[in-house]
């Protein structure tokens, strides 16, 4: 059996988890912070999809695993057209976890092939967590000119 490499994210936000859930799952909301173009069908077996920006246009594919409304999400995730990562071969596990009078976010993204792949994906979560903290709050998080990765 191979290594798989596990991201791992938490970060606190200043909103209840019911509009950090709509931020995760309404294609609309998920526009004002990540991608190009998405469409998402939050229940077990519904499709996840997110075109995202910048010169690539990469799309990320997967399906919603597990939907339990303000509280979790988990869906498969990868790359069209990707060789290392393709679409469903990883997870990503989303809490969310009333705190503080907001949201405590805890992601884990697993079954990534390698640290190259775990490093570029930590980068993008980084960057697009941030992005979510912001627009979940009612800011701006300006236009999304993506993360500059070499993968």
């Amino acid at each position: 059996m191979t290594e798989s490499f596990v991201v791992q994210r938490e970060t606190q936000i200043a909103a209840p988890r019911a509009t950090v859930f709509a931020y995760l799952t309404d294609p609309e909301k998920i526009l004002s912070w990540m991608g190009a173009d998405a469409t998402t069908e939050p229940h077990p077996g519904g499709l996840y999809l997110l075109k995202s920006v910048g010169p690539r246009g990469a799309a990320a594919r997967g399906a919603f695993r597990e939907v339990v409304p303000v509280h979790r999400l988990a869906y498969t995730f990868g790359w069209e057209g990707g060789q290392e990562v393709p679409p469903g071969s990883s997870l990503i596990e989303i809490d969310l976890i009333e705190r503080d009078g907001g949201t405590l976010l805890r992601m884990t993204h697993s079954g990534l092939p390698n640290a190259d792949q775990a490093a570029a994906h930590a980068k993008g979560w980084a960057h697009y967590l941030e992005r979510l903290t912001i627009a979940a709050t009612g800011g701006d998080p300006g236009p999304d000119r993506g993360v500059s990765n070499k993968s």
